[in-house]
C-alpha cells in the first residue's frame, strides 16, 4: 500500500492490456464501478477483440508487482453515424466512412488515487493515449463518453482535460434500482466541430446574409454592363440562385448549426 505521505512519487509507464491482466483488471473493475461487467468484456479487452486499451504499471517497484496494472481506459471504434452525437457532425455528411473513439472505462486502483494522481498523471496520461491514437486515424472525428450525473471529480476532470458538455441524458443508467442522469462529453480531433451556440448561429446567419447582398449586387452590376444600352434589349429574369457551394441552412428551432 501507497503511503500519501511519502514525497516519493512512483514511475507510470503506460502499454496495451495484455491477457496476463485479465484477473487484475476484473478486480479493479469491480472494486471501482457499481456496473458489473460479464466476463465476456474482460476476455475481449485483454485479447483485443474489437477493444483497444492500455494500461498504467508502476516500473518504480521493485517487487513482481512492477508490471502489475494500477489502472486502464478501454476503448472502442464507433460509425458515427451510430452514435448518439451523429446530428453533430451532418456538416459533412457526404462521408458516410466518419468514426468516433468510444471510451468504455477509465479507473485508477485506490491507493494511487489517493496520491491524488489520478487526475494529475495517470488518469490524464491514458487519455491523451486515446485522444492520440485518435488524431492517428483521418476519418475519425472525435473521442467521446459518458459520465454518471452524480460524478462530480469525473465531470471536472473531462472539462479540465477540454471535453465539451455536449448532451445530458435523462435516466440513461439504471443501477441498483434506480435511474441516473448521463451526461456526454467529446473531444474533437481531425476537424471535427462543436455544435454552435445562439450567438454563433446569430452571427453565421448575418455573414451569409451580407453576402448574399453582395452577391445581388454584383450580379446586378455585371448584367447591367452587358446589357446593350437601349433597356429593351435587356432579359428580364425574376429569379437569382446563390451558387450551391455558399448554401447554408440555419434552423432557428436547433442550437447546433452544421457548417
Amino acid at each position: 500500500m501507497l503511503d500519501p505521505r511519502s514525497e516519493i512519487y512512483p514511475t507510470i509507464e503506460y502499454r496495451p492490456i495484455q491477457p496476463t491482466d485479465l484477473e487484475a483488471l476484473e478486480k479493479i473493475h469491480l472494486a471501482l464501478f457499481p456496473i458489473r461487467y460479464e466476463r465476456g468484456f474482460f476476455l475481449n479487452v485483454v485479447n483485443g477483440h474489437g477493444i483497444v486499451s492500455w494500461g498504467a504499471v508502476d516500473t518504480s517497484r521493485s517487487d513482481d508487482r512492477r508490471d502489475q496494472i494500477i489502472g486502464f481506459v478501454t476503448t472502442r471504434m464507433i460509425a458515427a453515424k451510430d452514435s448518439e452525437i451523429e446530428d453533430l457532425f451532418r456538416y459533412n455528411s457526404s462521408r458516410k466512412d466518419l468514426t468516433l473513439v468510444y471510451i468504455l472505462t477509465l479507473g485508477v486502483v485506490d491507493s494511487y488515487r489517493n496520491l491524488g494522481i489520478e487526475f494529475s498523471l495517470a488518469a490524464s496520461s491514458l487519455v491523451r493515449e486515446v485522444v492520440k491514437y485518435a488524431a492517428s486515424i483521418p476519418n475519425c472525428r472525435g473521442v467521446y463518453l459518458h459520465v454518471i450525473s452524480y460524478n462530480q471529480p469525473a465531470i471536472s476532470f473531462y472539462k479540465k482535460m477540454l471535453f465539451k458538455l455536449v448532451r445530458r441524458l435523462p435516466m440513461f443508467y439504471y443501477i441498483r434500482g434506480q435511474h441516473y442522469d448521463s451526461y456526454l462529453f467529446v473531444y474533437y480531433v481531425n476537424g471535427g466541430r462543436s455544435p454552435c451556440s445562439p450567438l454563433e448561429i446569430v452571427t453565421s446567419f448575418v455573414v451569409d446574409f451580407r453576402a448574399f447582398v453582395k452577391m445581388l449586387v454584383a450580379k446586378f452590376w455585371t448584367k447591367e454592363d452587358h446589357c446593350n444600352p437601349r433597356w429593351t434589349r435587356c432579359q428580364e429574369s425574376n429569379t437569382l440562385l446563390a451558387p450551391q457551394s455558399n448554401k447554408r441552412i440555419i434552423r432557428g428551432d436547433n442550437t447546433r448549426c452544421h457548417v
